[in-house]
């Protein structure tokens, strides 16, 4: 399994980590974003939209718990499952429909689906750190191979 490690020194530095993330993913694949409230998770997803060229407002999906995002051919779902009370809750949000789309599909709070949805290809931990955050991105799947090796041959 391939891991890529990177300190991300502010807002901006994170929010430009999504928009390398997003070349690399283009427009497709299963993303687990983890970490403690305030890491970062929807700044780096908006990052990732951004990348893909969504202009629009992001805001974390909280309450609605999914946010689509369309730019022409392509999509993007944005999911937080910090509120979700049962993991069965999944169902009645047709969840395999997102995921099964081969659109993007970001997932914070993954932990809370379990049993409800599917591995990811790429597991992203983000840390906060006294200065600035820190960001593990770990392969789960060939794709997600592919991703890590991106980033670190983007840093060479």
């Amino acid at each position: 399994m391939r891991v890529f490690v990177q300190q991300l020194a502010d807002e901006l530095a994170t929010e430009a980590m999504g928009r390398r993330l997003s070349l690399l993913l283009n427009g497709r694949g299963i993303v687990y974003l983890r970490g403690e409230l305030g890491a970062g998770k929807t700044t780096l997803s908006r990052g990732i939209l951004r990348g893909m060229g969504y202009m629009g407002a992001v805001k974390s999906p909280t309450f609605t718990l999914v946010e689509p995002y369309e730019m022409g051919e392509r999509a993007a779902y944005h999911f937080d499952l910090y509120r979700l009370e049962d993991p069965e809750e999944l169902e009645y949000l047709g969840i395999d429909e997102y995921l099964e789309s081969g659109h993007l599909c970001l997932l914070e709070w993954p932990e809370k689906g379990v049993g409800h949805i599917p591995p990811s290809d790429l597991l992203i931990e983000l840390g906060v750190l006294a200065e600035g955050r820190s960001l593990v991105a770990s392969a789960n799947s060939a794709f997600g191979e592919q991703i890590c090796r991106g980033l670190i041959e983007s840093v060479k």
